[in-house]
């Protein structure tokens, strides 16, 4: 990092980035609402702009003294904001540059954890001339196919049979050049959020079809979030530490969470990190800071707070 924050964080012009031009842009409109409503009951001048409206220089003109970032996706969760803002020495939430791309890129983060010896998933890069019996011979059946570079589950496939394989991998290319086949866990999904040094309570997603997909996650009432998760507490603390050495392993900070699989024999499975997770009504990090005594207006003022706290990574 730079030295942005080498002076306490101002709070005299507080401009929150949302919208943009991802395939998340929707999600991202509900974050930003949420956050410049829950700003402004605190008194914090503060106000939305979507970069599709001006770009970066409509951003510059309005001469932020912060920037919440509340921009999923490509375009704001990947870096590419990350660099502008540090180019214009503006204090902003979250990861920073590194930490940002390489969260964004489930395969290379995955190749990052695999050299720490985190446990994650196996997983096949995909062309569209894959040798797909070779896929699941590899990978086994039931897997799972997704884009790298997307977020909110767009994109993702659950494939039963080989025969279904080619098509999903056709889907997911709809959404970004790359795309993956990882190995499928069976058990039960967790997700863990974090703020600066503090883990929340973990959370553990059941939905009743079985997938958590982007209907799951932000349209359907019926998935059902366990607080607390179920876990003992010997369990949950291993856990939070590997959520913690897989956040860490990326170069994350400030406020993200990770997403993780346990299966039948007990073992723990990351996924992803999400460096700018969701921040709607049916958002998992307002709900885990909840049943950590964190009302929502609290949980945004201290991520404001992490913009002036950054460090090297």
């Amino acid at each position: 990092m730079s030295g942005l924050n080498s002076e306490p964080l101002s709070l005299e012009r507080v401009v929150v980035i949302y919208g943009g031009e991802s395939a998340e842009r929707e999600v991202s409109l509900k974050s930003g609402t949420a956050i410049i409503a829950a700003l402004e009951r605190q008194g914090v001048n503060v106000q939305g702009y979507d970069p599709r409206e001006g770009g970066l220089v409509g951003l510059e003109n309005l001469a932020p003294t912060a920037v919440f970032v509340a921009l999923h996706g490509r375009g704001g969760e990947d870096g590419t904001l990350q660099g502008a803002l540090e180019l214009l020495g503006i204090p902003y939430t979250g990861s920073g540059v590194l930490a940002s791309a390489l969260g964004m890129d489930k395969q290379r983060t995955k190749q990052v954890w695999h050299a720490l010896a985190l446990p994650t998933p196996e997983s096949i890069m995909l062309h569209a001339d894959s040798d797909w019996a070779g896929v699941v011979a590899q990978l086994g059946l039931p897997l799972i196919v997704k884009p790298v570079h997307e977020g909110s589950t767009l994109g993702i496939s659950i494939v039963d049979d080989q025969a279904s394989l080619e098509a999903a991998y056709h889907d997911a290319a709809r959404f970004d050049a790359r795309v993956m086949a990882e190995r499928f866990i069976q058990g039960d999904e967790y997700t863990v959020s974090l703020l600066d040094d503090q883990v929340l309570p973990a959370i553990r997603v059941e939905v009743p079809g079985g997938f958590y997909d982007y209907e799951a996650k932000y349209l359907t009432d019926t998935t059902q979030y366990h607080l607390p998760c179920g876990l003992s507490q010997e369990d949950e603390s291993v856990l939070a530490t590997l959520c913690q050495q897989a956040f860490a392993a990326v170069g994350g900070q400030g406020w993200g969470r990770v997403d993780v699989m346990r299966d039948g024999e007990g073992r723990f499975w990351l996924l992803e990190v999400n460096t700018v997770p969701g921040m709607t009504d049916h958002s998992l990090v307002p709900q885990s800071a909840a049943h950590a005594g964190m009302d929502f207006d609290q949980l945004v003022m201290r991520i404001l707070q992490t913009a002036g706290q950054k460090s090297a990574p």
